[in-house]
């Protein structure tokens, strides 16, 4: 999240180099949009809930089976589920029979209604945290399953502020196994959002196409992995009804009002949350004291990218598969085998 911070500081449009289209000169956006969400996830579908009356978006690459985990995976503020496409084609080409979930938050492609039939815009943490355990109740209706599988809950930097909180929710504690925070911690995430607005002053407010948007991505260092740019950048824009330009589909600066909000008493949650813990950094200097005193302390495990900006799962997805998949097999206990007990050999007539 620092990283973000030192970006919001120094980063001016004008100081980044002249544009070198990532594609061969396309005034269409075809190519940009040529990876389909299923390239990534089995399905795509909205899941209704009627109280309050919502529309959540979510992909889903079912488990095996029910005796198999299920990765929630939550996004962070301005983006989308398929920040997380290469990272969970990763995962699945190690672990073909887990399964992943991935949603998205009101604001970032679901839609919440409220008693009057206005659209709820309201984005404190207690109610995407409630989204979220929601998401996941639909689709277990939706899939027909007897029972939730076994969850681990991953977030990307506000994705991680929610997961964590749904890990102290008490709603799903006895399905949670673990859960993971990808480069967010309380610290240092308050200290971003004081440069958060000059940050997205220096952002384009509309890309004549996809191509640009993905190009503008790539050269600003916001990802820097051109082929999950391709995978993620499209679901962030629609296109406007007049000119045919693509505008940013989420206000990030309309959310300022949630900002403390999401980050507040984090690093206290972390530690008390429900179930294994993992942080995904992408630099030590991240680690504030509550968190550096929990990690000497052997409350949870680290890792740090340091060649990884702050979308470390888009920058580096083979490396947060690796990590991500070490972390369930660690903790997953329905695959240990177990030593028989000595009664058991006792009755088989076997010396012990």
């Amino acid at each position: 999240m620092s990283d973000l911070a030192k970006s919001f500081a120094k980063t001016k449009l004008s100081s980044l180099p002249p544009p070198e289209p990532l594609m061969e000169e396309e005034d269409d956006s075809s190519s940009a949009s040529s990876m389909s969400s299923t390239d990534y996830y089995a399905q795509e579908f909205y899941l209704e809930r009627e109280e309050p009356r919502s529309k959540f978006h979510v992909y889903l690459t079912p488990p095996a089976s029910l005796q198999s985990p299920l990765l929630v995976l939550h996004h962070g503020a301005g983006s989308s589920a398929m920040s997380f496409a290469l990272a969970a084609k990763e995962i699945r080409k190690a672990m073909p029979g887990i399964g992943i979930l991935a949603v998205e938050a009101r604001e970032h492609g679901s839609v919440v209604w409220d008693k009057d039939g206005a659209v709820d815009n309201d984005l404190s943490v207690d109610l995407l945290g409630r989204d979220m355990v929601d998401m996941i109740l639909l689709t277990q209706q939706k899939m027909g399953w007897t029972e939730l599988p076994t969850l681990v809950l991953i977030g990307h930097s506000l994705g991680g502020a929610v997961v964590t909180h749904v890990a102290n929710m008490g709603m799903l504690d006895n399905k949670i196994l673990g859960f993971s925070v990808l480069d967010v911690v309380e610290g240092s995430a308050m200290e971003a959002l004081k440069h958060m607005q000059a940050y997205l002053r220096t952002r384009p407010k509309l890309f004549d196409n996809l191509n640009a948007a993905i190009d503008w991505h790539i050269r600003s260092r916001t990802l820097r992995n051109v082929e999950s740019a391709r995978a993620s950048v499209p679901s962030l824009f629609m296109q406007t009804s007049t000119g045919g330009r693509w505008v940013w589909k989420t206000d990030l600066s309309r959310t300022e009002s949630y900002w403390e909000n999401w980050f507040t008493g984090m690093s206290a949650k972390f530690l008390s949350g429900k179930g294994a813990k993992l942080l995904l950094l992408a630099g030590t200097d991240r680690l504030d004291k509550e968190l550096m005193i929990g990690q000497m302390q052997g409350k949870f495990q680290l890792s740090v990218f340091p060649a990884a900006g702050h979308f470390l799962q888009e920058d580096q997805p083979e490396k947060t598969a690796d990590v991500i998949i070490e972390f369930v097999k660690r903790n997953d206990r329905s695959t240990l085998v177990l030593p028989p007990k000595v009664s058991d050999l006792l009755a088989q007539g076997k010396k012990v």
